[in-house]
C-alpha cells in the first residue's frame, strides 16, 4: 500500500492511500498541480510530508530504488539517444509490449525523430512497464493517442492492475476517468483533493 500524508509542494496539500491493485483516476483543470503531485510522490521534486510504501518511509530508500518501485511517467517522456531501441536495456523483452500497442516490430531501428507524439507516449509507457514497478504514476499517458491506441493502453494497464500493480492515472477525459478509476481524486485550484466515486 502507498500512503501519502500531508504532502505539500507549493500550493498542493494531499493525503490519501492507494491499495495494492487499485486504479485511481486523478482529475482537475489544467494548472491545478496534478503533475506536481505525481512528481512529488515519486520524489522528483522537493516536497514535505510523509510518503510510505508498505509502511517503509520514502526517505529510508535510495532515491533510485524508490523510483523503480514508485515510477512516474511524464506526458512527454524524455529521450537521450537517436535510435529507439537504444532507450531499452532489453529490446527483445520490450517487443511484445511494443507490438501490443500497435507499433511495428521493426520500430526499434527507427530514429526518434520519426516517431509521432503518440508513438513516443506508447514507447515511454513500455519503458516504464519493463521496470515492473509496484506503483505507476501516469501523467496523461493517452493524451496524444487515437481511441484504438488509448484502448490498448487501458487494457495493458488493467492487466498490470490484475497482477497487483497500483496506478494513479491523470486524465482530462471524464469518460476515461470513469472507465479506469475505482476512485476519482479531483484536485481544485487551491491544491486540495476531493474523492469521488466514478
Amino acid at each position: 500500500m502507498l500512503t501519502v500524508s500531508g504532502l505539500k509542494r507549493l500550493h498542493i496539500s494531499a493525503s490519501f492511500a492507494l491499495k495494492d491493485g487499485e486504479y485511481v483516476a486523478l482529475q482537475g483543470p489544467s494548472g491545478v498541480g496534478k503533475t506536481l503531485l505525481l512528481r512529488s510522490i515519486a520524489d522528483l521534486d522537493p516536497n514535505e510530508g510523509t510518503v510510505k510504501l508498505d509502511g517503509t518511509l520514502r526517505e529510508a530508500m535510495p532515491a533510485l530504488a524508490w523510483r523503480k518501485r514508485v515510477t512516474y511517467l511524464a506526458a512527454e517522456p524524455g529521450w537521450w539517444s537517436d535510435i529507439v531501441q537504444e532507450h531499452f536495456t532489453g529490446w527483445d523483452d520490450a517487443l511484445p509490449l511494443v507490438t501490443g500497442l500497435g507499433l511495428p516490430d521493426d520500430c526499434g531501428s527507427w530514429p526518434i525523430q520519426r516517431l509521432s507524439t503518440g508513438e513516443r507516449q506508447c514507447l515511454g509507457l513500455v519503458r516504464v512497464l519493463l521496470l515492473r514497478s509496484r506503483v505507476l504514476l501516469l501523467d496523461e499517458p493517452t493524451s496524444a493517442l487515437d481511441p484504438a491506441s488509448a484502448a490498448a493502453v487501458e487494457s495493458l494497464i488493467a492487466e498490470r492492475i490484475s497482477n497487483g500493480t497500483s496506478v494513479i492515472w491523470s486524465t482530462h477525459d471524464n469518460a476515461q476517468a470513469r472507465r479506469v478509476g475505482s476512485r476519482i481524486l479531483t484536485m481544485g485550484p487551491d491544491g486540495g483533493i476531493e474523492e469521488n466515486r466514478p
